[in-house]
């Protein structure tokens, strides 16, 4: 009885190891390290001005489908002298500083452009990158970001298990024959996470599933999924812009790596440490925490951005 009691005691400790080893490194594995920055890899950034497509894939509320675009509007230089402090177009300027540091001091300019919303679930509920691919192409055009946001009843490849979202790019033929002319366009795809891995997708608006458990910040549009949806975004966004064909800023692995938000994941505002997100701002009157005012009254938390002129973590509060 007391060696059963003894390798039960044992396994115990073993597993509790195993878990805290896991929960910390899924927690910390993507903070930069100081030994390996962000490289720049000579590939071309995003400038110019791009329009910015969404594809509305599955059923989304007109209050949903709002939160987001006016989160896209709100990137803009435009709208930044409208915003209260900080704005969310304080944040994106961060992105300016890899055109800088190429000494490619070009622009970029972001602006909403169509909006085409697929009801009717027109390729099914359980999507492939492949079918991921397809949608966009349907849809791309040259000089554009082409989004791609699935409901919460929709299922892709990877979703939970690894991903939340992605960014990549694809060729597409303009014309028939001989004189059409190829070009690359890039895309992303984020799904709401509110049924299937909020702990994992919608943090800290939902408690994690590994590391600290605290309890969860009050989401400063009232949509766990849909707020879990921008921080997603914007982390994707400011990825495509840096690096948009694999061989502009990032760290580590190309097949793996660490862009200018997941190279600072879990960071929001100053002070962050694996489980907890940073001091942040909050609404006096609905609790909910945020770091970065919008168009529209909007209030939005966005991801810290590593900054590559002082190779920190940039946050906004």
């Amino acid at each position: 009885m007391a060696t059963t009691t003894f390798l039960l005691h044992l396994i115990f400790i073993f597993f509790s190891i195993l878990y805290a080893s896991f929960a910390t490194r899924k927690l910390t594995e993507s903070l930069p390290d100081s030994s390996d920055l962000m490289k720049y890899h000579n590939g071309p950034l995003l400038s110019g001005n791009i329009s910015v497509n969404v594809i509305w894939y599955g059923n989304f509320n007109p209050a949903q489908k709002s939160i987001i675009s006016d989160f896209i509007t709100s990137l803009s230089v435009s709208s930044s002298s409208t915003s209260p402090k900080p704005s969310v177009a304080s944040w994106w300027k961060t992105t300016d500083k890899y055109h800088t540091k190429s000494n490619n001091p070009t622009t970029l300019s972001l602006s909403l452009a169509k909006q085409t919303s697929d009801t009717t679930y027109s390729i099914g509920k359980s999507l492939t990158n492949d079918q991921l691919v397809k949608l966009v192409a349907n849809h791309a055009s040259e000089n554009t970001v082409n989004i791609v946001l699935t409901a919460e009843d929709v299922t892709v490849t990877g979703f939970c298990s690894g991903r939340c979202g992605t960014h990549k790019s694809s060729y597409k033929v303009n014309g028939h024959g001989s004189k059409g002319k190829k070009y690359r366009f890039v895309y992303i795809w984020v799904g709401n996470s509110v049924t299937q891995c909020p702990g994992q997708c919608a943090w800290p608006f939902h408690q994690p599933i590994y590391g600290p458990q605290g309890a969860p910040l009050v989401a400063p549009n009232n949509d766990v999924g849909v707020d879990g949806m921008v921080i997603n975004l914007a982390s994707l966004l400011a990825a495509t812009t840096t690096n948009p064909f694999g061989n502009g800023y990032y760290q580590g692995d190309a097949s793996a790596p660490l862009e200018a938000a997941s190279a600072c994941q879990g960071v929001y505002g100053k002070g962050a440490y694996p489980g907890y997100p940073g001091d942040l701002l909050v609404d006096g009157t609905t609790g909910a925490s945020f770091n970065a005012y919008g168009t529209n009254g909007r209030k939005y938390l966005v991801p810290s951005l590593f900054d590559p002129l002082t190779s920190t973590c940039s946050t906004l509060v």
